[in-house]
C-alpha cells in the first residue's frame, strides 16, 4: 500500500434496511456509467418486503461485474432523498464525512481504473462477484478534509457549467422538435426508417490509454481514447442495456460495441424520429433490454415531400449550428471532469 493511501474499509459501513411497509415507489437501479435509474426488472409478483432502502448520501453497488462489460454498477444517491433497490444490491455508507467526503469517494469510484479494479477483484464460477470484504480493502488516497473539498467544489462547478449549457441545448432542440411535430403529426407511415438512413453496430474498444476522443456506450460517453472508428455527422444510440437514448455526433468518436450508429442526409428528420420511438415495444431482451439493426431498419414512419424534408432540414441546421457550438465547449468540459478524476491518484 501507498504511504498515503488507506483501506477504505474504516471509512464505510454496510446498511441494510428492509422496506418493511412494503412501498412500490421510486424503484431504482445503477448504471455502469455509476448513476441511479430507474428500475426496469419486471416485478409482476415481487415481494416489495425484500427491496432495501437506499437514502439519500448512501452508495449503492450491485456486486456482479461479470455481465456489465468490464465495468461495476455503483452509484451515490444524491437526486432523492430516499429510494428503493434490489435486495441483491449491497447498500452502504461513510461513517463520518470529516474524514471522508461521499461525492470524493464517488469520484474515485468514476475512475476507468476502478472498474479494471472491480473486474480484477471480482470471483466465482457462475457469476463473478466482486464482494463486500473486496470493497473493503480497496485502497485510495485520503487528503485532508479541506483537499477533498476543494476537489468536490472544483468538480461541482465544472458539472453545474455543464448543466446550464445542456439546459440552453435543450431549448434548440424543442424549437425544432416543434417543427418536425408541425411537419408529421396526423399522417400514417408511408415508409420504413431504412428509407433514409443506414444503421449499423459499434465496435468494442480494447485499448485502455486515455486519449481526446469520446468512447461512447448506449447511455452517453464513457471515457476518452486515443483512437475513434467515426469521424462524421452521426446518431448512436443503445442496442444493448440502455434503450432510447440518441446521441448526436459530429467529429471523431469511438462507437462501443452495445450501441447502433445511424447516419442518414436528413440527419434533424432521423434524428426526432428516433426520439419518438417507443423503444419498450422494441425490447428483445429477458434479462437485458436488446434492440437489432433490423428492428431500426424497420419502424415504420411518415416521409414527408422531399421539398418539404429539405426545408426542415435547412430550417433545423441554422438552428442547431448554436448547439453544435455548445457541444463543443460540453465536451471540452467534460474532459476536464476526466482530468479531476484521473489526477486524484496523485493526491
Amino acid at each position: 500500500m501507498k504511504s498515503n493511501y488507506k483501506r477504505l474499509g474504516q471509512y464505510i459501513r454496510q446498511v441494510d434496511v428492509r422496506n418493511t411497509e412494503g412501498k412500490e415507489e421510486n424503484l431504482l437501479g445503477v448504471s455502469v456509467q455509476k448513476r441511479f435509474i430507474p428500475s426496469i426488472a419486471n416485478t409482476v409478483g415481487t415481494d416489495f418486503t425484500k427491496y432495501k432502502v437506499v437514502k439519500k448520501g448512501q452508495f449503492t453497488y450491485i456486486p456482479d461485474t461479470s455481465r456489465r462489460g468490464d465495468k461495476i454498477g455503483i452509484a451515490l444517491l444524491e437526486d432523492y432523498d430516499e429510494g428503493l433497490v434490489s435486495n441483491v444490491y449491497t447498500v452502504f455508507e461513510v461513517i463520518d464525512e470529516k474524514q471522508l467526503i461521499s461525492q470524493y469517494l464517488m469520484l474515485w469510484f468514476s475512475r476507468p481504473e476502478f472498474d479494471r479494479f472491480a473486474r480484477f477483484k471480482s470471483h466465482g464460477s457462475a457469476r463473478e462477484v466482486m464482494d463486500w470484504d473486496e470493497m473493503c480493502n480497496v485502497e485510495l488516497p485520503v487528503p485532508t478534509y479541506e483537499e477533498q473539498l476543494e476537489i468536490v467544489n472544483s468538480y461541482k462547478t465544472i458539472v453545474e457549467r455543464i448543466d446550464l449549457k445542456q439546459k440552453i441545448n435543450d431549448n434548440l432542440e424543442e424549437q425544432v422538435y416543434a417543427l418536425y411535430k408541425q411537419l408529421t403529426q396526423s399522417h400514417d407511415p408511408n415508409t420504413v426508417f431504412e428509407s433514409i438512413a443506414t444503421v449499423q453496430s459499434g465496435k468494442r474498444h480494447v485499448s485502455n490509454e486515455i486519449g481526446t476522443y469520446p468512447l461512447v456506450g448506449a447511455g452517453g460517453i464513457m471515457s476518452y481514447i486515443n483512437d475513434y472508428n467515426f469521424d462524421e455527422q452521426i446518431l448512436i444510440t443503445g442496442r444493448v442495456g440502455t434503450h432510447g437514448v440518441i446521441q448526436r455526433f459530429f467529429s471523431k468518436c469511438w462507437a462501443s460495441d452495445n450501441t447502433l450508429v445511424i447516419k442518414s442526409d436528413y440527419y434533424e428528420f432521423s434524428y426526432h424520429f428516433l426520439k419518438s420511438v417507443g423503444w419498450d415495444l422494441l425490447n428483445r431482451g429477458s434479462t437485458q433490454p436488446l434492440v437489432t439493426q433490423t428492428d431500426i431498419k424497420n419502424l415504420p414512419l411518415y416521409l414527408p415531400d422531399i421539398s418539404e424534408l429539405t426545408a426542415f432540414e435547412a430550417t433545423a441546421e441554422k438552428i442547431m449550428k448554436h448547439q453544435r457550438v455548445l457541444l463543443k465547449e460540453i465536451e471540452s468540459l467534460n474532459q476536464l471532469k476526466d482530468m479531476i478524476i484521473t489526477s486524484l491518484s496523485k493526491h
